[in-house]
């Protein structure tokens, strides 16, 4: 029988999807990739609010799997085996994750590297450990990025640090990571899991039409024309105003008093 490779739990509306392969600093094997898909899925079919991404033990994730990748290209004779079905598999988590209603967590702790690092970005808000340290290491071994890292990268850092980052693939400490927008919070390694809890909570009181909303018009802004976003926000802010929840947020603005969301739309 394989053992899971994620652990899903979930509790008071917030999801935790934790990746379950310390001994390999959670790379990114097929398994792994294929149980994170369905973890996402299971958190947005189970009616969560928020989820958190982290990975137990010494990282949050390594990058792909490169002993699989070897193992692959034994096997199939050739080396590129590894980037054809596996790599969509990973494309589609990084889709997945991005087109969810509900907004991701990444819980950084330890090594973050190449496809771990654009695991990250692809979720919504990224909060770090201390020891956290970043990484776009695909050049070291001779690839060029994937997972989104092309996608992500620019629009957080701009176009010159994002070439410097991807062409070298230095690593960044978590520091750096937070004073250039890598990451929202830099906070230390024993708190990390309270902090991002926190947030969770946080954002879990928050309405769920309008944070799906603002998801998707995050996702939009970078294609449209301001005129485009506009009309978006125009409609958007049309439905949110129809929602029950618009009207609490109105109400207890009157009243002085905390709102109580409960996903009305």
């Amino acid at each position: 029988m394989t053992t899971p490779a994620v652990i899903y739990s979930f509790a008071d509306a917030v999801a935790t999807i934790e990746m379950d392969r310390p001994d390999a600093l959670n790379a990114l094997s097929l398994q792994l990739v294929t149980e994170l898909i369905a973890a996402v899925k299971k958190a947005v079919d189970d009616g969560v609010r928020v989820a958190i991404l982290k990975g137990r033990g010494r990282a949050f994730c390594s990058g792909g799997d490169l002993r699989e990748m070897r193992s692959m290209w034994e096997r199939e004779g050739r080396i590129e085996a590894f980037l054809e079905e596996p790599l969509r598999k990973l494309h589609e988590l990084i889709a997945s994750i991005r087109e969810a209603p509900i907004p991701f967590i990444a819980a950084v702790n330890g090594v973050c590297a190449g496809a771990g690092t654009n695991l990250a970005l692809a979720c919504d808000v990224v909060i770090a450990a201390e020891n956290a340290a970043f990484s776009e290491g695909f050049v070291k071994i001779g690839l060029s990025p994937d997972c989104g890292g092309t996608y992500f990268l620019p629009r957080i850092v701009g176009e010159k640090l994002a070439a410097e980052l991807l062409m070298t693939g230095d690593e960044i400490d978590a520091a750096r990571a937070e004073r250039i927008g890598l990451a929202n919070y830099v906070v230390p390694s024993d708190e990390l899991d309270q902090k991002a809890e926190r947030f969770a909570r946080k954002l879990a009181e928050r309405p769920v039409g309008a944070l799906r909303r603002i998801k998707q018009m995050l996702a939009a802004s970078s294609g449209n024309t301001l005129r485009e976003q506009l009309d978006l926000e125009h409609e958007c802010q049309l439905e949110s105003g129809r929602s029950a929840d618009f009207k609490e947020g109105v109400a207890a603005f009157i009243e002085k008093r905390k709102p109580i969301f409960l996903d009305r739309e």
